[in-house]
């Protein structure tokens, strides 16, 4: 097997990667500060992605869609804080599980009702179209590297902001002790809204960006979330430094595994039929993976003690 096509696959898994550390550091910011399930945080990446599209479509501007995309999930994300998620905190975590899934429901049947059934579609900026040539002589979409690079920022951005900022030390704090830091006069009532809207913000960025490389339509969430979960579980709850390790290892293996297993399979039986054990056992793979890290670290790679 070719160099080049091992190196296009990889970068493939990293861009599947970023676009996971953008779901699943907002996840993890939600549930390690507020203790919260949130099981509609795919619907806040649909929402994006639906904004993105509708803005485009109206404007011609990818770029105001993707400004739109932001706005309308960290508003989406601050109003259902303030309207349903306040009154979950205090309660168990089944009741936060039921409360989440029925926003789910409301969340796809208001988008069905606003933007009907059909899925929308989304172009490639002007900017950002074709491919470019990489060392090694690897063709490689510019957009693709530019999800890379945005979800690069982002974690760089995020590592600042927790590691480096008032509100940063505040989020930490939270995370610690929340009674202490509101017997300390902090607002925790407006720090969780300002969290809240700033993970509902980064799954809208994520819809998106992904938008573009495949249809926007109803439920394009749930399935992304499933995976977000698997990768703050293998990170370890509420470090966004995990989400982004967890979510690159999911990414390359996911990746890499859909690709090189049916492949290998091929050695030893029937071409068919590699290909569809092949396909089973790839699709299995980061599950095994985050079983194998639960049994070695069972709080995750950088989960707190």
């Amino acid at each position: 097997m070719s160099g080049l096509l091992i190196a296009e696959q990889v970068l493939n898994g990293l861009q599947y990667g970023v676009m996971l550390f953008l779901m699943a550091a907002g996840l993890t910011l939600v549930f390690g500060v507020m203790g919260l399930i949130n099981l509609a945080h795919g619907s806040l990446y649909m929402v994006g992605a639906f904004a993105c599209a509708a803005v485009a479509a109206a404007t011609g501007s990818f770029w105001l869609g993707l400004a739109a995309a932001l706005a309308a999930a960290a508003l989406a994300g601050a109003i259902v804080e303030r309207v349903v998620i306040r009154r979950l905190y205090a309660r168990d975590h089944l009741d936060q599980v039921l409360a989440t899934f029925a926003l789910i429901l409301i969340f796809s049947e208001g988008t069905r009702w606003l933007f009907g059934s059909f899925p929308l579609y989304l172009s490639v900026p002007a900017a950002l179209e074709g491919a470019v040539r990489l060392p090694g002589g690897i063709d490689y979409p510019l957009y693709r590297l530019a999800i890379i690079a945005i979800g690069l920022a982002v974690a760089a951005g995020l590592f600042w902001l927790i590691g480096g900022t008032r509100l940063g030390t505040r989020i930490r704090a939270g995370e610690a002790d929340r009674e202490m830091i509101a017997a300390l006069g902090v607002d925790i009532d407006r720090l969780y809204t300002i969290v809240f809207a700033l993970g509902a913000a980064l799954a809208g960025l994520a819809g998106a960006l992904v938008g573009t490389i495949q249809s926007v339509q109803v439920g394009m969430g749930e399935p992304v979330l499933i995976l977000a979960f698997v990768v703050i579980v293998i990170g370890g709850i509420g470090s966004i430094r995990g989400a982004l390790a967890g979510a690159l290892l999911v990414g390359l293996t996911d990746t890499l595994g859909k690709v090189f297993l049916p492949v290998a399979f091929a050695a030893v039986m029937d071409p068919a039929d590699a290909n569809a054990v092949g396909s089973a056992l790839a699709s299995m793979l980061i599950y095994v993976l985050m079983a194998a890290v639960l049994v070695l670290r069972p709080r995750g790679l950088y989960g707190a003690a």
